[in-house]
């Protein structure tokens, strides 16, 4: 990807006219004890975050940077609802809007909420707002547990409380002082001798600024791994280790020190499907980028992935995927050439 000075100056009309319609917008919300109110605020960090991200997003899709916690995400028209892994990290859209589907319940995002998974996740989710002249605009922050945990214990904050619902995915507002950190970060990206010193600094930061939010709770139980997210972790890593052989409950459930019923319960509730239907979601999902990688056929695929049947599996890959296994990977192949390679 190539950098270019950040001496650039940001087109003023185009930022004008966004900060014109949020305050317009903001102008009836009245302050407590006199206080500013902070949407137009807001709305000038996304603008200047769009304009930063369209510079460095020349194509559609994902574009990891010289940051390795963070990717920058751009799509020019809505896309279709497509099943995948949700990873762990925090999503901040500055533009456009996605819908994520996680065990039945649809979680929305966009400038004025982020979203955070803790966990690899099975999900449905489709961008429902972008257009070739305003771009749905995406940063991914993946986090680190070990800074996560540092930063607990430097600060003194109590232990976190496990009165939320358990799920491992969630949203939360989007405040000012971490967009505000993530548009310092972002332009370090155009100042590659300050990374090594700098952008450490900004993730830091950026840290602190999400345990200070509603959520600190949930974060706080990935960092220091307690709470019902810490044996559901455990069994997914077992699980994706071992996707390609049967799944034992029992097996399972002796491997993170719960009772069978106990593990199907929480890990439902974190994960938003059972154990074997997470297991179904990878083996589907790899399948998927084997079909995409190289030339094998289906039932080939289909064997390597643990599936004793190929008509079984090609059922169910059209189930989730819309298509047959070897149509699937034909239109993929040809919807990248369309696209052309990410920059």
């Amino acid at each position: 990807m190539a950098h270019t000075a950040y001496s650039e100056p940001m087109p003023n009309r185009t930022l004008s006219r966004q900060l014109s319609a949020a305050a317009t917008a903001a102008s009836s919300a009245v302050g407590t004890a006199g206080e500013v109110p902070l949407a137009p605020r807001r709305a000038a960090l996304c603008a200047e975050l769009a304009w930063l991200l369209q510079r460095r997003t020349g194509s559609d899709g994902g574009h990891e940077t010289a940051i390795p916690a963070l990717a920058l995400w751009r799509f020019s028209h809505p896309t279709e609802l497509t099943p995948g892994m949700q990873q762990p990290a925090v999503y901040v859209v500055v533009q456009g809007r996605k819908h994520v589907v996680v065990g039945g319940e649809t979680y929305v995002y966009d400038p004025t909420q982020y979203l955070a998974v803790s966990l690899e996740l099975p999900v449905v989710a489709r961008v429902v707002e972008a257009t070739p002249d305003v771009p749905y605009l995406c940063m991914t922050l993946r986090v680190d547990a070990r800074e996560l945990a540092a930063l607990i214990v430097e600060t003194g904050r109590p232990a976190p409380r496990d009165d939320h619902d358990g799920r491992a995915l969630y949203v939360s507002p989007l405040e000012t002082p971490l967009l505000d950190a993530l548009l310092r970060l972002v332009q370090l990206l155009d100042a590659p001798q300050d990374l090594p010193v700098l952008a450490p600094l900004v993730l830091r930061e950026l840290y602190f600024r999400l345990l200070q939010g509603e959520q600190q709770g949930r974060l706080a139980e990935v960092a220091i791994g307690e709470g019902r997210v810490r044996r559901v972790a455990g069994a997914i890593a077992w699980i994706k280790a071992h996707y390609a052989e049967p799944l034992q409950i029992e097996t399972l459930a002796k491997e993170v020190n719960m009772s069978p019923s106990a593990l199907h319960a929480r890990f439902k509730a974190v994960a938003g499907v059972s154990p074997i239907q997470y297991q179904k979601r990878l083996r589907l999902e790899e399948a998927r980028r084997l079909l995409l990688s190289d030339a094998a056929s289906a039932e080939a695929v289909a064997y390597q992935v643990g599936y004793a049947s190929a008509s079984q599996f090609s059922r169910e890959y059209a189930r989730l995927f819309g298509q047959p296994p070897r149509r699937d990977a034909e239109r993929l192949r040809a919807n990248a050439a369309v696209a052309g390679p990410a920059t």
